[in-house]
């Protein structure tokens, strides 16, 4: 309904100039005045939106008597526009204090108006414009019914149900509204400032009664499953998307989605039961080999990142990736498998022969997929160097850069090997490159090139030989090559030698992050305790801050105290890049709802 609630002040096109000196006097409040003009263009033509200002102009100068008599004239003589001079009327008796007067002509107006769509859609701005709101929707309520249509006016509903605190109508209207493409954003948007208020159990519970009542409506499944994830309440959410697909037959897509989801939230439980639901409910479906290999996927992101990694895990892992490949064959779909594969020989396994024979074999079933070799080339890059071969890792590298340059594989492979640099010492070369990186499209490339160019930055010309930077390059490299107990005890040793060093903050927090990785969260944690207490104002502090909070909460279960650090960051480093997530996690733990 265009133009519709909009204010009706405005002026209007085609207009005289005996109506452009009223609107001017109406616009610098100059009622008197104003009113003198309306009533001589209220003598050559009728207008309802003349002949409010002319009845504001009259009210705001008491003049209420002369309202009346203008009012019941046009009442009489004006019907097409009667309903709102019936309106006008009840809104003098409202000023005059007369509640009976005045519920008795909107009544009129809406009486007189109530065959025709068009004349309640008038009565609907003029009561919008007095300030009656719920009149106006009486007016709309029936203006919609004359249309015929059950959804007509959603979203100026909506508004008017906000406006009145009438939330669970609102919320309905919203619902409905969101059957139209392009308002979906202004129905999310609505929505999400009910999440985290006390309102939010009505919304659940109007959602699930809308499915219930129009169960083959997705809008309204996709709703409730984008309200589970806001909560980050991901097994809901998969429950009510497995009901949504047996109910539509959507063949396992939007399941599949979710698990997706729920996989980049780190929820691995929950990814692999919705991957696992595609692949039993469809084993003919076109998603079936994608499913098959996230099934082992999250579980192989679950087991990864449970510390220390039981390698009989990836064992069990690497003989579910061969079952499949067995099963299924080896196909775009599910040539990725090899690729985890060969990570988890090489990473978890120290099988690194064994690793680099997978990725050739992948490289030869990839039928010339160049963005997939390539993956596969960085992925051997590594092996070599965890073999301890950096020629071989650098030219890989190098052709991975020639064959993508300017794109983000292409910036990974050099930023590999400016890494590869830095590990031998060669800083100035490893510095030029990461300069160049630090433009990537790549914001987590540029991120990671500008924090190492400042690390090199920072810490040579210090002495003659660089020696520091050296060491603790070289136990950067050990840690790449998972030698995590090797790289403890060196560390320990720097930090022994280099108590006053710039790098004396960097050790201790790759110290703390290696204890972490080895499954030693109290010597993690004394570490984060140490750096906050000697290098809080320093670059790592908020770091140290966040990882502490994390460690407290996901490990310890300590909800109180994790509240406590995630409080202190957001007060003590009010610019962090960890302040979002910190005011989220400080929250859910709260009890509030995630937004």
């Amino acid at each position: 309904m265009l133009g519709l609630l909009m204010l009706v002040s405005g002026v209007a096109a085609g207009q005289s100039v005996s109506d452009e000196l009223a609107n001017e006097y109406y616009k610098k409040e100059e009622y008197t005045k104003a009113a003198a003009e309306y009533a001589k263009v209220l003598k050559e033509k009728t207008s309802w939106p003349v002949g409010f200002r002319y009845v504001n102009s009259l009210l705001k100068t008491k003049r209420e008597d002369e309202a009346l008599k203008f009012l019941k004239k046009q009442t009489r003589s004006d019907d097409v526009n009667a309903p709102i001079f019936e309106v006008l009327t009840g809104m003098v008796y409202n000023q005059q204090g007369d509640t009976t007067e005045t519920q008795k002509h909107f009544q009129a107006g809406l009486d007189l108006a109530k065959k025709s769509q068009a004349k309640l859609e008038q009565v609907t701005i003029a009561f919008n414009d007095i300030g009656e709101s719920r009149w106006a929707i009486k007016a709309l309520e029936m203006a919609r019914i004359q249309s015929g249509t059950p959804n007509a006016y959603s979203e100026e509903l909506a508004r008017l149900y906000k406006g009145t605190g009438q939330t669970e109508k609102w919320i309905n209207e919203l619902i409905s509204l969101n059957r139209q493409i392009d308002k979906k954003e202004v129905v999310l948007a609505g929505l999400q400032g009910l999440i985290n208020t006390k309102e939010e159990e009505l919304l659940e519970k109007v959602l699930y009664s809308r499915i219930q009542q129009e169960p083959m409506e997705l809008g309204h499944s996709e709703l409730l499953t984008w309200y589970f994830v806001q909560k980050q309440k991901f097994s809901r959410a998969l429950l009510q998307e497995k009901a949504t697909d047996k109910r539509l037959k959507l063949s396992g897509s939007r399941v599949y989605d979710l698990g997706v989801i729920a996989l980049n939230n780190k929820e691995y439980k929950t990814a692999a039961d919705a991957f696992d639901y595609v692949a039993t409910t469809y084993p003919q479906g076109q998603l079936y080999a994608f499913a098959r290999r996230m099934v082992i996927n999250a579980r192989e992101e679950q087991v990864k990142n449970t510390y220390p990694v039981d390698k009989s895990e990836i064992r069990k892992l690497i003989t579910d990736y061969q079952k499949m490949l067995q099963e299924v064959g080896t196909s775009a779909k599910t040539l990725e498998a090899l690729r985890s594969t060969a990570n988890l020989y090489a990473n978890y396994l120290d099988e690194k022969d064994t690793a680099l024979t997978v990725l050739d074999l992948a490289i030869n079933l990839s039928k010339g997929d160049k963005n997939f070799i390539d993956r596969c080339k960085i992925d051997k890059g590594d092996v070599y160097l965890l073999k301890a071969e950096p020629w071989e890792a650098t030219l890989l590298y190098a052709q991975v850069e020639k064959s993508q340059k300017e794109e983000p594989l292409g910036h990974e492979a050099k930023l590999k090997n400016a890494k590869l640099h830095y590990y031998s010492g060669n800083f100035a070369v490893a510095k030029d490159i990461l300069d160049i990186l630090k433009l990537a499209t790549s914001r987590e490339i540029a991120n990671d090139a500008e924090s190492l160019s400042l690390l090199i930055l920072d810490n040579t010309g210090l002495d003659s030989n660089e020696t520091a930077l050296r060491e603790y390059a070289a136990i950067e490299l050990m840690l790449f090559q998972n030698k995590t107990d090797e790289a403890v005890d060196n560390l320990t040793e720097m930090l022994k030698k280099y108590q006053n060093h710039m790098l004396a903050d960097e050790i201790l927090w790759l110290r703390a992050n290696t204890y972490l990785k080895q499954g030693k969260t109290d010597e993690g944690l004394e570490d984060l305790k140490q750096l906050l207490n000697q290098y809080a104002q320093d670059i790592l502090g908020d770091d140290a801050l966040f990882l502490e909070a994390k460690i407290i909460e996901e490990r310890k279960k300590d909800k109180a105290a994790a509240m406590a650090l995630y409080q202190k960051l957001l007060t003590d480093y009010p610019a962090s890049i960890h302040g979002a997530e910190a005011r989220k996690r400080f929250r859910a733990l709260r009890g509030d709802v995630l937004n």
